[in-house]
């Protein structure tokens, strides 16, 4: 299909414009195409202003900012959903009476362009699964595209990078799964690795959905492709979805890496990751000498479990994508003690009781970042201080560290309030850790 001109002229309205790169790439991309574009944003034009900045060079965009308006979902050709738009917006609801198609940008990248499409999904591991197989078919020489919930990167604008051997490579969360859904779409080979209590403030209406959701990566998949498991969430996947799975199944888990393999990232949940990661990898049919090689190489996804800098014998970590209870879990297993963790944040409404009960065993002193997250645990947490910011934070952690300790930022909560999001919070960490 040529997709440029497939879009010309076409009439569509982008919700959701975002800070993160991707709604401003989307959109870069339609505009370049030669759509006729609406770009609606609860944020203000001063919040939006580094994206605006971007696309200042296509004035027939209209902008509607600050709220949403029901005219803006009326007469068009397609409406471009960002992911967290709320579940029974009025606004996709006035949409859908009108038949308008709603898309989201990696489902849509699947309609558009016939080429082998890898989707990864789960509560924990789905970015780190992804750059491990990222990293794989780089290492095998295969020309493989990159998008979906990556920070930076709009899933549109890969289409302009599509050869005939192509293979799309997608990070999916809960809510780009719906547009898998809507499109009556699955990737030919789907992950899943873990499934847990999450996005709870989202889906507090519909517990179920969330599950719902992400069974989209594979509730349209047929007996030619294929879908890999993780050991955690194998059972309950096999069992609510037993009669509607049709691709062959192969399940994994850490227990199943190869023990002669080496990996430099630390922890279990890492072997795990790397197992799901083989498999997927083994269905694209690359030889496993060329994934040891490229595993063994793979230094980490930044803003998990990521190894900063080490000062003084104290080593730093950033593990701003823990945003929930199991993967600041998942951390403090791995570090072993000696750690002095800075959590706290915004609450999700997830239950805190696991990570509560063993923060006196893996830590040697909790630091919090003030939020309604932190008001909830903070009567639990022995000798806890709360900061109000990450900078005080840090020198708090550091003033307690000695040789041989680490400093870990896991969250456990999410980072609205005092970031802009996860990675702005990860920066901060980064660059106080490197100024110290």
């Amino acid at each position: 299909m040529d997709v440029r001109n497939h879009l010309k002229g076409k009439k569509i309205t982008v919700m959701g414009l975002g800070l993160l790169g991707r709604g401003v790439g989307d959109t870069k991309f339609l505009a370049e195409c030669g759509a006729d574009l609406i770009v609606t944003d609860l944020k203000s034009e001063a919040e939006l202003a580094s994206s605006l900045a971007v696309l200042k060079d296509y004035p027939a965009i209209r902008y509607t900012l600050g709220k949403h308006d029901l005219e803006d979902f009326r007469d068009r050709d397609f409406i471009l959903k960002a992911a967290g738009v709320p579940l029974h917006s009025p606004y996709i609801e006035e949409a859908e009476r009108a038949g308008i198609p709603i898309k989201m940008s990696a489902s849509w990248f699947m309609e558009l362009v016939d080429v082998p499409v890898v989707g990864v999904t789960g509560t924990r591991g789905k970015s780190t699964v992804t750059h491990m197989l990222h990293a794989i078919l780089k290492e095998a020489g295969q020309n493989v595209v990159l998008g979906g919930n990556v920070r930076g990167i709009s899933t549109l604008a890969l289409i302009d990078e599509v050869k005939d051997d192509s293979v799309a490579l997608f990070e999916l969360d809960s809510w780009q799964l719906q547009g898998f859904g809507d499109a009556k779409l699955s990737p030919d080979i789907a992950v899943f690795t873990t499934f847990m209590q999450d996005h709870a403030n989202y889906y507090q209406s519909e517990p179920g959905a969330y599950l719902a959701d992400k069974a989209n990566i594979f509730l349209n998949q047929d007996e030619t492709d294929t879908l890999v498991l993780g050991a955690q969430c194998a059972e309950l996947i096999e069992e609510t979805y037993s009669d509607l799975i049709k691709a062959h199944v192969v399940k994994t888990g850490a227990q199943d890496f190869r023990a002669d393999w080496n990996l430099k990232v630390l922890g279990e949940h890492n072997r795990y990751d790397a197992a799901l990661a083989v498999e997927a990898a083994r269905a694209l049919d690359i030889e496993d000498e060329v994934i040891e090689k490229a595993l063994a190489e793979f230094p980490g996804v930044p803003g998990r479990l990521q190894l900063v800098r080490e000062k003084e014998g104290v080593r730093f970590y950033n593990d701003t994508t823990a945003t929930t209870p199991d993967a600041t879990l998942a951390a403090l297993h791995a570090l072993g003690g000696n750690t002095i963790l800075i959590m706290g944040g915004a609450d999700k409404s997830l239950d805190m009781n696991a990570l509560l009960i063993e923060l006196p065993k893996r830590t040697k002193r909790v630091i919090l970042l003030a939020g309604s997250g932190t008001d909830r645990v903070l009567p639990f947490v022995q000798n806890a201080s709360v900061f109000g910011g990450l900078k005080e934070a840090l020198a708090e952690a550091v003033h307690a560290a000695a040789p041989g300790d680490a400093v870990l930022l896991s969250p456990a909560f999410a980072s609205f309030g005092m970031f802009k999001n996860e990675y702005d919070r990860g920066d901060q960490f980064d660059a106080l850790v490197t100024a110290l």
